[in-house]
């Protein structure tokens, strides 16, 4: 979806660039990237997810979904990190120099398994909210799907549900890593480009998970020269909070320890039998 409409009417008035973003979501994470390698200045606004800040009356009336990230550039309204990292970019840009949009289309489709896959392998380090902080939410937010996906959450996820995101992940770094086969430096050829961008957050969250990238040898040295640019540390390793990185971290080590980690599913236990 491009430009929308909002229902504030408030930001038509606003000039240059305007971003809500949160410091984890990988797609802020995405359009922060896109912003530092075209060297652009924005308003940051920041939405604590772990505070519900999405679930404010405020906030839903900037961005309909109650997601992030939103981006408002002179007056116009963005709200899907594929289309706003283009709209960063420019058209006749060296960045948005792409051949065609399935790298980008690819990356899109894989941030709902991204999503049920962090908050089962990461976020389920937190403790449970408080009941009322939950019935807030439950009653703030408008999300029809978000409430439902957080109601799953909270009673466990199924673990065939689990299990096919992370066939559907593996099948999408399969595809990266043969389409790097054939020795280019980045995944539309020697130039870095949007394709880039809206995967370098996606493998930088499942290497914080365990993902064993080791085994996709060309999607391992792509990231090791993506991750290597100025804009991976200054978009997206400095809004990491280090406590919350290294709180990941300890628990992908315990789940490990207790063989329940993402290595541990069927995806990829009946391919090492095999």
């Amino acid at each position: 979806m491009p430009e929308i409409e909002s229902k504030d009417t408030s930001l038509k008035s606003l000039r240059g660039l305007h971003l809500w973003h949160a410091p984890m979501s990988s797609c802020s994470q995405r359009v922060r990237i896109a912003m530092a390698e075209s060297g652009k200045n924005f308003e940051s606004n920041v939405i604590r997810l772990e505070q519900d800040e999405h679930a404010t009356p405020e906030y839903q009336r900037i961005h309909p979904k109650g997601l992030v990230p939103a981006l408002v550039e002179d007056g116009r309204l963005y709200i899907e990190s594929i289309d706003i990292i283009g709209q960063v970019a420019g058209a006749d840009t060296q960045l948005a120099d792409v051949s065609d949009r399935t790298m980008l289309e690819l990356a899109d489709a894989a941030q709902l398994d991204l999503k049920l896959l962090t908050f089962e392998f990461l976020f389920r380090s937190n403790p449970p909210p408080p009941k009322e902080v939950v019935e807030a939410f439950q009653k703030g937010h408008k999300n029809e799907w978000l409430l439902k996906f957080r109601e799953d959450f909270a009673r466990g996820f199924d673990p065939d549900k689990i299990n096919a995101a992370i066939a559907r992940t593996g099948d999408g770094f399969e595809q990266l890593n043969a389409r790097l086969a054939d020795g280019r430096t980045f995944l539309e050829g020697e130039h870095f480009t949007l394709s880039d961008i809206a995967w370098m957050p996606n493998v930088h969250r499942f290497r914080l998970m365990g993902w064993p990238f080791e085994e996709a040898k060309h999607l391992f040295a792509w990231f090791q020269r993506v991750s290597a640019r100025e804009s991976y540390q200054k978009a997206l390793l400095d809004w990491q909070p280090d406590p919350v990185v290294e709180g990941f971290e300890a628990y992908t080590r315990t789940r490990q320890a207790a063989q329940s980690d993402i290595q541990s599913y069927p995806y990829f236990t009946s391919r090492s039998e095999g």
